[in-house]
């Protein structure tokens, strides 16, 4: 049924029974599971937009350029952490499983690498509870995958 399962991650509370929801389906089909997280610049606690241009900075060696990558670096690491324990947590369940950390918009950049990945499926969590610019930024991430990926959606609420 499906070989290659991508499953969405944030930060949320939702994460881990969107994980657990992969990880079952993956054992029940024997897919691989790739556990991916998109870095948007929305998200509270990314670095401000001049940060952002430092990281771009064509002089990498600028010290504008590497604060950038430390703040990128002090953003994401606890994020790749949590990578890291979901996949290890699915070998030790049988599944093999790899992780993976982009930085971008969070819909485009899920179906862009669900694509190039050749995924048969990708699960992701929707976010009922919210209002206001949260269910604009973060409720339309699923939405924007259910309509544009170019295989099987799974949203898990």
């Amino acid at each position: 049924m499906f070989q290659k399962i991508l499953v969405a991650i944030d930060c949320s509370k939702v994460s881990k029974r969107v994980f657990e929801k992969a990880l079952a389906l993956a054992k029940l089909t024997k897919a691989n599971l790739m556990i991916f997280n998109v870095l948007c610049p929305e998200e509270e606690g990314y670095l401000d937009t001049a940060d952002i241009l430092n990281y771009y900075d064509p002089d990498k060696d600028s010290e504008a350029a590497q604060h950038s990558q430390k703040m990128l670096d002090k953003f994401s690491q606890p994020k790749l952490e949590m990578l890291r324990l979901y996949a290890t947590e699915a070998t030790a369940a049988g599944v093999y499983a790899e992780y993976k950390q982009d930085f971008g918009n969070p819909g485009e950049t899920i179906c862009e690498f669900a694509r190039n990945w050749q995924a048969d499926l990708i699960i992701i969590g929707r976010r009922h509870w919210l209002s206001g610019i949260e269910e604009f930024v973060l409720g339309r991430v699923s939405n924007y995958v259910l309509h544009h990926a170019f295989c099987s959606v799974l949203i898990v609420p």
